[in-house]
């Protein structure tokens, strides 16, 4: 009877810890809304480039937060072409690459692999050739990777991931990288979250977005 009358004390401080949590996420600081309409599917979409530093040291915490996902929810990688290491032709030969590596199902490797070219070896990617070098030296098939290259569904996937891109750059959403987006709809405000608990605080704020609409 003391235990029941005990967590009956505690329900109030629970609800209330709940209620603290979502209260501290506000629109326009910790998140910004970029758009009206939602994503078809539940989706965490990061923007991000290979060429880009600090998507480098990003990309260990996002593979974590990938790891953290619900089922239900999908994590899109989206490559972009508008840095300044290399021309949008080479860049978007690159976001083939992507799409290649996720049919491959070796995608967390095979972009891993693409990073350490560019910025460890400080390699230059002058052609689709120097692409198909480093994935078969980390393992992909130089057969299937020339047949998915040239498919229909990985042009497609491409122009899609660059339809995505141009969309958010319109709207003066996407303006750097690496930018996280929850749903088509909202963008990550890395800058505003807690400093000295900012991974947690960065998963909460996914999983707060995420059940934003439901």
């Amino acid at each position: 009877m003391k235990k029941i009358f005990k967590s009956l004390l505690l329900l109030p401080l629970l609800v209330l810890s709940v209620g603290a949590s979502a209260a501290q996420y506000t629109e326009g600081k910790q998140y910004t809304k970029v758009s009206d309409t939602l994503s078809k599917k539940k989706e965490v979409r990061e923007y991000f480039s290979v060429y880009c530093p600090s998507c480098l040291r990003f990309e260990p915490f996002m593979l974590d937060v990938k790891k953290t996902l619900p089922e239900d929810v999908t994590f899109v990688r989206n490559h972009v072409d508008f840095l300044r290491g290399a021309s949008p032709q080479i860049q978007q030969l690159v976001t083939k690459a992507t799409v290649v590596a996720e049919q491959l199902d070796n995608t967390d490797k095979l972009v891993g692999a693409l990073f350490n070219y560019l910025q460890v070896q400080r390699a230059v990617i002058t052609s689709e050739k120097d692409i198909r070098n480093v994935f078969v030296l980390n393992g992909a098939d130089g057969a299937k990777f020339d047949k998915l290259m040239k498919s229909f569904s990985v042009n497609s996937k491409a122009k899609s991931l660059k339809k995505s891109q141009e969309s958010m750059s319109a709207k003066r959403a996407l303006t750097g990288v690496p930018s996280v987006f929850i749903n088509g709809k909202y963008r990550i405000n890395v800058g505003e979250l807690d400093k000295n608990n900012f991974e947690q605080d960065y998963k909460n704020l996914v999983k707060y977005l995420l059940a934003l609409d439901s």
